[in-house]
C-alpha cells in the first residue's frame, strides 16, 4: 500500500469545495472537468493530504450502501504543522467541537465539524 484518500460523500458538492476550500485546500481534479456544469466528484489537495467528494447521486443507485444520514462513525485526523496558528485562522469560520488541547500522548490538537457533518481532527506532535 502507498497512500489513502478518502472518498466523501456529500449532497452539496458546492458547499464541500467552499467549506474545504477555507480550511486551505484546492480542486485538483473534477469531474465533469468543465467548471459550468455541476460537478459529480472532486479531488481536493492541501500539501500531502488528498481527498475526494462524491455526490450521494452519483453511485446512489449502483451503491445503495453509500447512503447516510448527517456524517457517520468516522474521524478524520489530519497532522499538520503550525496548528495553533491554523486554528486562529480558522475557528471563526467553522464550528469547533473542541479547541485547542494538549492530549495525554502529547500531541496538540483540535476538532471541528465539516458541512457534512464529519469530524474533523487536527494535530501537531510537537
Amino acid at each position: 500500500m502507498e497512500s489513502l484518500a478518502p472518498n466523501i460523500f456529500t449532497y452539496n458538492m458546492q458547499e464541500t469545495i467552499a467549506f474545504y476550500k477555507l480550511l486551505g485546500f484546492k480542486v485538483t481534479m473534477s469531474v465533469p472537468e468543465n467548471s459550468e456544469e455541476e460537478l459529480v466528484w472532486a479531488m481536493m489537495t492541501n500539501d500531502n493530504v488528498t481527498m475526494m467528494f462524491q455526490t450521494v447521486e452519483s453511485l446512489g443507485e449502483s451503491l445503495p450502501e453509500i447512503s447516510r444520514k448527517d456524517g457517520g462513525s468516522l474521524l478524520l485526523y489530519i497532522n499538520l504543522k503550525n496548528i495553533r496558528q491554523f486554528y486562529e485562522e480558522i475557528k471563526d469560520k467553522v464550528k469547533v467541537l473542541s479547541g485547542l488541547d494538549v492530549t495525554f500522548y502529547g500531541a496538540t490538537e483540535f476538532s471541528i465539524l465539516d458541512n457534512n457533518n464529519y469530524v474533523l481532527t487536527f494535530a501537531e506532535h510537537e
